[in-house]
């Protein structure tokens, strides 16, 4: 009898780590889901869950580090506390993915999203340093997968973003902080990256939105015009913002109309 019980005592604890590890997946798959409907807070909920049977799972922690980015966007300034609280854990669970999957493209890429958040939180120096980081981690996750998207598209507003800093800052930048990389950011490689991000997901609204956003700030703005009206006409995506993105294109739509 004893062995009997034995026996069924031995076959549960096998069973154990496999109802976890189902678990787990299941609250992966909610999480995505969740996103998916655009509700981050929901997503949020099942990645913790998920990171809560294991702190060190890769999907879990890259995936619970972009909704936490999600959440953070969506937020005002008047909850910046929050929002910087938000961005640093993002980046913390987006580099403990890395150092669990160091060949994961998303990892990388959620490193490089979350990185250029909290860089937003800080000094001019600071922000060099973190530009850096960013440019790294982005060009990392291409390596890795050259039809990423989502890291193109961070390429695409890297360099968009320093085209846009003052003269004087960029000077700044290259003279006294080391940061001779500014230099190699032009309005050419943005549109370049942007378009290469279209290509592989030419339903994102993002990627369209900021590549209208770059052509108009290269006096572009008819170029731009089709890619406003796509962010329109195309349907609600996983991104929490892309209703957002829709109002912000008819805002620039109707300004370029004024002109």
């Amino acid at each position: 009898m004893r062995s009997w019980i034995a026996v069924a005592a031995a076959v549960v604890a096998c069973a154990r780590p496999l109802a976890a590890q189902m678990d787990l997946a299941a609250h992966v798959a909610a999480g995505d889901s969740a996103r998916c409907r655009r509700a981050a807070e929901e997503a949020l909920q099942h990645y913790r869950a998920a990171l809560a049977l294991d702190s060190l799972h890769y999907d879990a922690n890259w995936k619970a580090a972009q909704v936490l980015v999600d959440i953070g966007k969506g937020l005002p300034n008047e909850q910046r506390a929050r929002r910087d609280s938000l961005y640093a854990e993002g980046q913390m669970l987006a580099e403990r993915a890395v150092r669990v999957n160091s060949p994961g493209a998303d990892g990388h890429f959620m490193v490089a999203v979350a990185i250029g958040r909290v860089a937003l939180t800080k000094g001019a120096r600071e922000r060099v340093r973190y530009a850096r980081v960013v440019r790294d981690e982005a060009l990392r996750a291409s390596e890795l997968n050259p039809q990423h998207d989502g890291a193109l598209h961070v390429l695409g507003r890297w360099n968009a973003e320093i085209q846009r800093l003052p003269a004087v800052t960029k000077f700044f930048a290259r003279t006294f902080l080391g940061a001779a990389i500014f230099s190699e950011a032009t309005w050419e490689n943005a549109v370049s990256n942007f378009e290469r991000a279209i290509n592989i997901a030419p339903t994102n609204l993002y990627h369209h939105l900021d590549l209208a956003e770059t052509l108009i700030d290269m006096n572009r703005a008819t170029d731009a015009i089709p890619h406003l009206q796509q962010v329109i006409s195309l349907p609600l995506g996983c991104d929490p913002e892309d209703a957002s993105y829709k109002r912000q294109a008819q805002q620039l739509l109707e300004r370029i109309s004024r002109r």
